[in-house]
C-alpha cells in the first residue's frame, strides 16, 4: 500500500500533537512515560518532535493517559478551528434523529 504524503495541515497538526504531550510529560523521561503507556521511547521521541505527524490513537490515548491528559483538551488544542470533535456531528452518543444541515 502506497502511503500518500501529508498534508502541510497534516504535518503542522503532528507538531502541536507533540509540543503539546511533550509540554504535559513535564520533567518525567521519555522512557517513564513510554513504558508506562505501553510504547517504545523511540516512538514517543518520535512523536513529540512530529516525525511521525500522524500516531495511531491508541498510542496517543495511552499517552494522554499517562500524562493527564483528557483527549477533549488534546483535540481542542490540536485542532483549533473545528468544535465538533473528532467524530463531527456523528460522535458516538449524539443525539439520536438529529437533522445534518
Amino acid at each position: 500500500m502506497v502511503r500518500l504524503p501529508l498534508s502541510p495541515d497534516e504535518l503542522e497538526r503532528g507538531r502541536r500533537l507533540g509540543a503539546l504531550l511533550r509540554m504535559a510529560r513535564g520533567d518525567r523521561s521519555i522512557l517513564d512515560v513510554a513504558l508506562a503507556a505501553g510504547i517504545s521511547p523511540e516512538t514517543l521521541r518520535k512523536i513529540e518532535t512530529g516525525r511521525i505527524a500522524t500516531p495511531s490513537f491508541a498510542s496517543i490515548a495511552a499517552v494522554a493517559g499517562v500524562v493527564g491528559l483528557s483527549l477533549d483538551t488534546l483535540w481542542a488544542e490540536v485542532h483549533p478551528s473545528t468544535s465538533e470533535g473528532p467524530w463531527g456531528r456523528d460522535a458516538p452518543g449524539a443525539r439520536v434523529g438529529a437533522v445534518r444541515s
